[in-house]
């Protein structure tokens, strides 16, 4: 797989440019617009081999990348490249965790205030990007472990879940407290206050 460099690099790149097409139609928010162009960006400048790296890490988080597959040279090549399997990794966790948080949103959004909305959609979120990939990897019986071996811990997900989760605890901090409040606990913990 993707043993052509170039056609790797279109077929990111067009994933890129597709994605972009799809947030313009879509109407989003013109912020978005960054994961594509990042997308575009990587698919630009990317080595082909850290592109093979972060496709391993999500196929990891599937339960269906096979390590056995590698060979000794490869597998030495991509551990030396074991951040990007991990950002593979993170980035298809949050992928399954958002296909399933994003609608619930959207629909308590409708019947809730948007703040609630998004806070119970995010409590949920939470729970899905650390479990979700686990019970994948246990129904696929994937060797999670002999990933872990080659590849190392991946300490980028409880980063990620301890900032959504201080994150969403200070969204909950200033719509319960009043502003005033809220913002003195966020100067007395940053330092500034």
């Amino acid at each position: 797989m993707f043993e052509n460099e170039l056609q790797t690099r279109a077929a990111i790149c067009g994933t890129g440019i597709l994605l972009g097409l799809v947030f313009v139609l879509a109407h989003l928010p013109l912020i978005l617009l960054i994961v594509p162009v990042a997308v575009l960006f990587l698919g630009l400048i990317a080595d082909p081999e850290e592109t093979h790296a972060v496709w391993y890490g999500m196929l990891n988080t599937l339960g269906i990348f096979d390590l056995s597959a590698l060979t000794n040279e490869e597998r030495l090549n991509y551990s030396d490249k074991r951040h990007y399997f991990w950002f593979g990794e993170v980035g298809m966790a949050a992928m399954l965790a958002g296909v399933f948080a994003v609608p619930v949103g959207i629909f308590l959004a409708g019947r809730a205030e948007i703040t609630l909305a998004f806070t119970g959609a995010a409590v949920l979120f939470l729970p899905l990007f650390v479990f979700l990939p686990k019970i994948l990897q246990q129904a696929m019986k994937a060797d999670a472990d002999a990933a872990i071996e080659a590849f190392g811990k991946n300490e980028q997900v409880k980063r990620v879940f301890w900032t959504l989760f201080v994150v969403m605890a200070g969204l909950v901090l200033t719509r319960v407290v009043d502003p005033v409040t809220a913002q003195q606990v966020v100067g007395i913990i940053t330092g500034m206050g």
